[in-house]
């Protein structure tokens, strides 16, 4: 077997997205040199970061023996297929993304953007985060988070049924439950 299938094999993706916000300091957070050398040592190849409307830029690299790839773009019309080829997901607290990522069943870190006032994505965040779903990170955090993360312990997330909720509409609009 090729070196470059050994590498095609062992790739492992962290895919970052902010949505289609400005997250600064959750792109700046990701590219400093302890976090991509942390997530380096945790196994993973390649950084993919979407970073929505923020001014900062991430720098590039196109990885190699010792080092993290690297890589951004702003948006795109879905991160569905990168968010299902990611081993871990490094995310906004937007329920939107959260939600995605945890029925696709992916590991997930979530960041609070503490410059959002009144912010009860925290509190979404938090609460998942409380029930073992994911982690939950500021930027100034992320990196021990990273360090101290043990995925095998997260307790996967399962949607629930929403057929007592939808019975009860029904009911209300005076529609047949056959």
């Amino acid at each position: 077997m090729g070196d470059t299938e050994v590498r095609m094999k062992s790739k492992k993706t962290v895919f970052v997205t902010v949505g289609t916000t400005s997250f600064d300091a959750l792109v700046n957070a990701v590219d400093t040199r302890e976090v991509k050398e942390e997530l380096w040592r945790r196994g993973y190849t390649e950084i993919l970061i979407q970073m929505g409307r923020g001014s900062y830029i991430p720098s590039k690299s196109e990885g190699g023996d010792d080092s993290i790839a690297v890589d951004y773009f702003t948006f795109s019309s879905s991160i569905a297929d990168h968010l299902r080829a990611a081993s871990l997901v490094i995310s906004h607290a937007g329920s939107g993304s959260i939600f995605e990522t945890l029925w696709l069943g992916k590991p997930l870190i979530v960041v609070v953007n503490e410059d959002l006032m009144d912010n009860h994505q925290s509190e979404l965040a938090e609460e998942l985060a409380d029930r073992k779903h994911l982690y939950c990170a500021r930027p100034q955090t992320l990196c021990h988070i990273i360090a101290d993360m043990k995925l095998e312990s997260l307790i996967p997330y399962h949607p629930g049924d929403t057929t007592p909720v939808a019975k009860l509409i029904n009911r209300f609009l005076g529609f047949s439950e056959d």
